[in-house]
């Protein structure tokens, strides 16, 4: 029989909550809020995004560094550990974008809260990988043992499909990045944990494998290529991370700015040189629908 437990992680998630919404509500001389936005936005104006610190706040941190300011672009970048608040800062207006999510996570969510957040412009994928401080080889795990898997709807779905596709679960019949526990047709005596995924990689050592984002399992220190038991594809893979925005805002001449230097060969070189271990890979483009 499979057993589930939830670790929500309520004290660390309501601290990043907490911190990311005063960071987003801060007073501000130069706030996003104080100036238009969409097509009608003063293109001089400051413009603040929202994104993971790594990969997606050192590709944006490069962009400021190195391309805004010849560009004619004067750009803010907010760091956060965190999933939710980006999403809901730019809906409220708070800031004037974001750039750390893929579409599956980003329809998710837009159906969950009723926000209308779109994206613009597909930039990089980090693939899904499966990690272990306990076991070496993906023979290892079975009856008995346990692995934590992301608790957010699509996160969760990519890392059955992944667990699946690698032989250490079976999904029922035409189940794949859709599938969630209940979906399960044999799960080989494994014990699943749903955590948060900004909170998976500190609790890897209490678990025996654990499926971690890339942008996370970078950021605790662990290379893809080298570290992980299993790791997705890169080809074909439907979960690019974009730019994304309020509804209405695509056209706002920094916006389209930005997404044209995001898309640079400057950023694409960028990427293959900071992150050569596959980790991260330029894809970009216009997102599909």
């Amino acid at each position: 029989m499979r057993t589930t437990v939830k670790l929500t992680a309520a004290v660390a998630a309501a601290a990043a909550l907490t911190l990311g919404l005063s960071a987003c509500s801060a007073p501000s001389d130069s706030s996003s809020s104080s100036t238009k936005k969409g097509k009608d936005a003063d293109p001089t104006a400051k413009i603040v995004i929202a994104a993971s610190p790594t990969p997606h706040g050192d590709i944006l941190n490069f962009v400021r560094d190195n391309l805004a300011e010849k560009n004619g672009l004067k750009l803010e970048v907010k760091e956060y550990n965190d999933y939710n608040v980006p999403n809901t800062a730019t809906q409220s207006g708070e800031i004037d974008g974001n750039f750390f999510q893929h579409k599956p996570y980003l329809d998710d969510f837009n159906k969950k809260n009723k926000t209308d957040i779109v994206p613009v412009v597909n930039v990089e994928i980090e693939p899904l990988g499966l990690y272990s401080k306990k076991v070496t080889k993906l023979s290892e795990l079975g009856e008995g043992s346990t692995i934590a898997v992301p608790n957010d709807a699509t996160n969760e779905g990519r890392a059955l499909k992944l667990l699946a596709d690698n032989k250490v679960i079976e999904l029922k019949d035409g189940k794949g990045a859709d599938a969630t526990l209940k979906d399960i047709k044999d799960d080989k005596g494994i014990k699943f944990t749903e955590i948060e995924a900004a909170q998976i990689p500190p609790r890897l050592g209490d678990v025996d494998a654990a499926i971690i984002n890339g942008n996370f399992a970078i950021g605790a220190k662990l290379n893809p290529a080298k570290d992980s038991l299993a790791l997705e594809k890169a080809d074909g893979n439907p979960y690019a991370n974009f730019l994304a925005v309020k509804k209405g805002n695509e056209q706002d001449p920094r916006i389209v700015k930005l997404a044209k230097l995001l898309n640079s060969d400057e950023v694409k070189q960028f990427i293959e040189k900071k992150f050569s271990n596959g980790a991260v890979i330029p894809a970009f483009g216009p997102v599909k629908s």
